[in-house]
C-alpha cells in the first residue's frame, strides 16, 4: 500500500537538499557573502545571483575613501547607499569596507601636507561620519586594512599616512593610533563588530603573529575589537591545517573570524579558461578553507571578493596570465567551486551549530 500523497511530499520536502549558497549557509548558521559593485546591479543575472546566492555583501570600493570623499568638507554616499538598500530589499547583512587603509586615499588627502592636528581631526570626522550615517544598516566594519607591512618587512606595522606620515598624533607608539580608529568607530556605532582585516596572514607565520599580538593587546587593553578578517586572495596551495591553527588561536581570544576576500586564482589561457585540473584543484581548496572555518565556532562568515569571473580584478591585476578565480563563471554559471562551498557548508553545519 502506497503512502498518501500529503505524506509523500513531505519526505520530498524534508530530503530536499538547499539550492543556493545562501540556503547551504542557513543551514549551518553562517554568513555567506560576496564583494559587490553597485555599478553591476542593473545587470539582471548580476543582481538575482547576489540575491540569490549570499546573505551577506560587502560594497567593494563603495565605502573606500576615494569614492566617499571628492574633497575635505563633502561626503558622497550614493553608492554605498545603493548597495546597502539593495541589501535591505533582500534581507542580506552588510560588512562595511574600510575606514583606514593607505590604498585608494584621494589626491587632496596624499598630497595635502596636513599636520598631524589636522589628520587626527580628518580621520575622527571621517569614521565618526560614515560608521554613524551606517548605523543599524551595517553590521561590521573593517575599520582598518593591511596595517602591517609585506616581503622582508612582513610583521612590522606600515608606515602610512595614518601611521607616521605624519600620523594622526601617534607616531612611534606602535598600534596606538588604531586602538584610537576602533574607539571613534565604537562610539559611532556602539552596536556594530569591528575588525581589524589583513592579507598574507591566513596561515601561522610572522605577519599572523604579530597581528595576533596586537589584537591580543588590545584586547588586554579594553578596546572595542569584535573580530579579525582574513582575506584569503589564494593563487598556491596553502598548508590548510596552519590556517586552521591560526583561526583558532584568534577565536580563543573571544574574537570571531571573518575569512573576508576569499579568491583562488588560476593560470588561463588567451580566453581566460583554466585547465579541468586546475578546475577540481581549486574547487578542493575552496572545500577545504570553507571547512576550516566551520570546525571553529568564532568563524562565522565566509566572504569572496565578488562572485562572477566576469568582474574578478585578477586579470587586470595579473595582466590577464591568471584568472577564473570564482564560484560563479563569466556566463553566472556555478563552478566546481561552487559545488565545493555548498557541500562543506552542508556538511558542517550541524557541528557548527
Amino acid at each position: 500500500m502506497g503512502l498518501p500523497v500529503v505524506c509523500l511530499a513531505l519526505v520530498g520536502w524534508q530530503a530536499a537538499p538547499p539550492e543556493s549558497l545562501r540556503e547551504a549557509a542557513q543551514h549551518s548558521g553562517m554568513l555567506m557573502g560576496a564583494a559587490a559593485r553597485p555599478g553591476q546591479l542593473s545587470e539582471a543575472a548580476y543582481a538575482a545571483t547576489l540575491a540569490r546566492e549570499f546573505n551577506m555583501l560587502e560594497p567593494e570600493d563603495a565605502l573606500k575613501w576615494e569614492t566617499l570623499r571628492p574633497d575635505a568638507q563633502s561626503f558622497d554616499f550614493r553608492q554605498g547607499d545603493q548597495l546597502v538598500e539593495f541589501a535591505r530589499r533582500h534581507n542580506m547583512k552588510v560588512r562595511g569596507h574600510t575606514l583606514v587603509w593607505h590604498h585608494q586615499n584621494p589626491a587632496w588627502l596624499t598630497a595635502g601636507k596636513f599636520t598631524a592636528s589636522q589628520l587626527s581631526q580628518l580621520l575622527e570626522t571621517h569614521i565618526k561620519t560614515v560608521v554613524g550615517h551606517y548605523r543599524g544598516k551595517v553590521f561590521a566594519w573593517d575599520v582598518a586594512n593591511e596595517a602591517f607591512d609585506e616581503g622582508g618587512r612582513s610583521g612590522q606595522l606600515r608606515s602610512t599616512i595614518w601611521s607616521d606620515q605624519p600620523g594622526i598624533g601617534y607616531a612611534g607608539q606602535g598600534a596606538r593610533y588604531l586602538a584610537q580608529c576602533f574607539r571613534w568607530a565604537h562610539e559611532a556605532d556602539p552596536d556594530a563588530l569591528l575588525f581589524y582585516n589583513e592579507a598574507e596572514a591566513e596561515e601561522m607565520n610572522r605577519k599572523s603573529d604579530a597581528v595576533y599580538a596586537v589584537v591580543r593587546e588590545l584586547r588586554r587593553e579594553g578596546v572595542p575589537i569584535d573580530g579579525v578578517g582574513l582575506q584569503m586572495h589564494l593563487s598556491t596551495v596553502p598548508d590548510v591545517a596552519s590556517i586552521s591553527a591560526n583561526i583558532a588561536r584568534f577565536t580563543e581570544l573571544g574574537l570571531q573570524v571573518h575569512i573576508t576576500e576569499m579568491d583562488v586564482s588560476l593560470p588561463v589561457d588567451g580566453s581566460g579558461r583554466a585547465s579541468g585540473a586546475d578546475l577540481q584543484k581549486q574547487a578542493d581548496l575552496y572545500g577545504q578553507i570553507a571547512e576550516a572555518c566551520l570546525s571553529h565556532r568564532g568563524c562565522t562568515a565566509i566572504q569572496t571578493w565578488g562572485f562572477t569571473d566576469k568582474y574578478s580584478w585578477i586579470g587586470s591585476h595579473s595582466k590577464k596570465t591568471r584568472g577564473a578565480a570564482l564560484p560563479f563563471d563569466s556566463n553566472y554559471q556555478p563552478k566546481s567551486a561552487y559545488q565545493a562551498l555548498r557541500n562543506a557548508l552542508l556538511k558542517g553545519g550541524q557541528a557548527h551549530r
